[in-house]
């Protein structure tokens, strides 16, 4: 049976399914863009609530560690309950923990309300990539992952310049505080336009949630991402054995789910999905290690700009925009050409990205200051360009074989790689950047070393997916080929 096969049976499309998508995808920007916008705010928030640097760090770490870790439960939730009803409720407490973060009088307050609010974002993000799943097919289905691959790349590109202009806007020492509060008004319509137009997700049987496995896989990110989060403060070197501990967790967490398919009971994420789904082991390595490099280079920009040539905040943002438009214009467009190209489209796009950021970080070392930003421009577009024929079809071509009844997991498990790897990028380039700068002034050469540590992880990315494309030439296999033994399994017909 084909994967095409087994999940068109039965369906019928919705006629608001295009409109349903916007309102996910709306939630799903927020929930991303949230990871970066705060950055250029955090003086101002450090400011405002007195707080220390290692404080207002949490303020970002925070939510990106509560986010990572809710991703695989939230989407297994999902399959087993009703997507609909764990995307209102996140989304509802999305809006709630942003109203509050707004009003926190103390940065202890702060901190809480930011936990609570990636906790929300995490259990809201695997909905949307399987709400996708579940209410388009074949070439609609490309096109709806485009804007969603688009919505991806340029929340996170876009998050400096959002919160320089709010800054801009909101003048003065609690100016911050809208940074947070114009999620609301966004937010609270979009629940109401979700009540009306999310589809239930239809279910046979009880849903099963496997809470050891809950805890061994939480731990086990906890404890890789804790002391990337702590980066700044030292915490790689203070706590690298939670490295060791977090891969013995994540070991046990596997064999307990194999444990539990070979006993016939729904595990919380089935590991067939990286053996037997086409195209999802490689594309989850794919995302992890482009995550590496994409997520990370924003933080060295913005203090490229802002310490070293003196920017505001909005113009810094100003300064990588053509980046956020290259994707936007590419990610549309690569939606609709993935069947086409497949795994080459990957290819050709991270070969851009490091064309574009490798001949951005060389101009930047050696035109005139006065010039170089805005020079860059062109080669920014090119790189987001690249960028955006990256995200969206890496995320089509990883999750298009997956069964609709495992979407949830399989979004969610693809999100958690992402995060990781973007943790590791936040952490090691602004580290790097640090590093070389030292005691000198020599940002320049800071920006340069920086910017080739990113391309590093992103040449890592281009031969993991060089190799599955030549491996696609030679041995050449329809798409949406779905092995019985994840199509027929009879733990998955419990559910479908």
């Amino acid at each position: 049976m084909t994967a095409s096969a087994e999940q068109d049976a039965g369906y019928e499309p919705d006629p608001r399914r295009w409109r349903a998508l916007w309102v996910t995808l709306v939630a799903g920007f927020m929930s991303l863009l949230d990871v970066s916008i705060v950055v250029v705010a955090l003086p101002s928030v450090q400011r405002g609530l007195h707080a220390s640097p290692a404080q207002v760090q949490w303020v970002v770490s925070g939510y990106a560690l509560a986010f990572a870790l809710a991703l695989v439960t939230a989407g297994r939730l999902g399959d087993a309950l009703d997507r609909r009803r764990i995307f209102l409720l996140a989304l509802s407490g999305f809006v709630v923990f942003s109203a509050a973060c707004g009003a926190a009088p103390s940065i202890t307050l702060l901190i809480a309300a930011r936990l609570a609010q990636g906790l929300a974002a995490g259990f809201m993000a695997p909905q949307n990539s399987a709400l996708i799943q579940q209410l388009f097919r074949g070439a609609e289905r490309g096109r709806a992952f485009g804007f969603f691959g688009a919505t991806v790349g340029i929340s996170s590109a876009v998050g400096p310049l959002v919160g320089g202009m709010i800054l801009a806007l909101a003048d003065g020492a609690q100016g911050w505080r809208w940074i947070f509060y114009v999620n609301v008004p966004i937010g609270i319509l979009a629940v109401l336009l979700g009540r009306r137009l999310l589809p239930r997700t239809r279910r046979s049987g009880r849903g099963h949630v496997d809470l050891p496995g809950v805890l061994f896989l939480g731990l086990g990110v906890l404890a890789l991402m804790f002391p990337l989060v702590q980066a700044g403060s030292g915490g790689i070197g203070r706590l690298w054995w939670l490295f060791l501990a977090g891969i013995a967790l994540l070991v046990a967490f596997a064999r307990r789910q194999r444990s539990l398919v070979a006993r016939g009971i729904q595990p919380l994420l089935d590991p067939r999905l990286f053996t037997a789904v086409r195209g999802y082991a490689v594309g989850a390595g794919v995302g992890t290690l482009y995550f590496v490099g994409f997520s990370g280079v924003w933080l060295v920009f913005a203090l490229y700009y802002q310490d070293g040539l003196g920017f505001s905040p909005l113009r810094s943002g100003l300064a990588v925009t053509p980046f956020a438009l290259g994707s936007a214009c590419a990610a549309a467009i690569a939606g609709r050409l993935v069947d086409r190209l497949g795994r080459l489209l990957t290819v050709g796009g991270l070969a851009a990205v490091m064309a574009g950021l490798g001949g951005t970080a060389l101009l930047l070392r050696l035109a005139p200051l006065g010039i170089a930003p805005w020079a860059a421009a062109p080669l920014l577009f090119l790189g987001g360009a690249g960028s955006g024929c990256v995200i969206s079809p890496n995320i089509t071509m990883t999750l298009r074989d997956v069964p609709v009844h495992m979407a949830g997991a399989a979004g969610g498990a693809l999100q958690t790689g992402q995060r990781l790897g973007a943790a590791v990028g936040t952490a090691a380039l602004p580290g790097l950047f640090y590093l070389v700068l030292g005691g000198s002034d020599d940002y320049r050469g800071a920006l340069l070393v920086a910017l080739g540590a990113a391309l590093v992880g992103m040449a890592a990315s281009l031969a993991l997916a060089t190799f599955d494309w030549r491996r696609d030439r030679r041995t050449p296999q329809a798409h949406g080929t779905c092995p019985e033994d994840v199509a027929n399994n009879p733990v998955h017909a419990r559910q479908t």
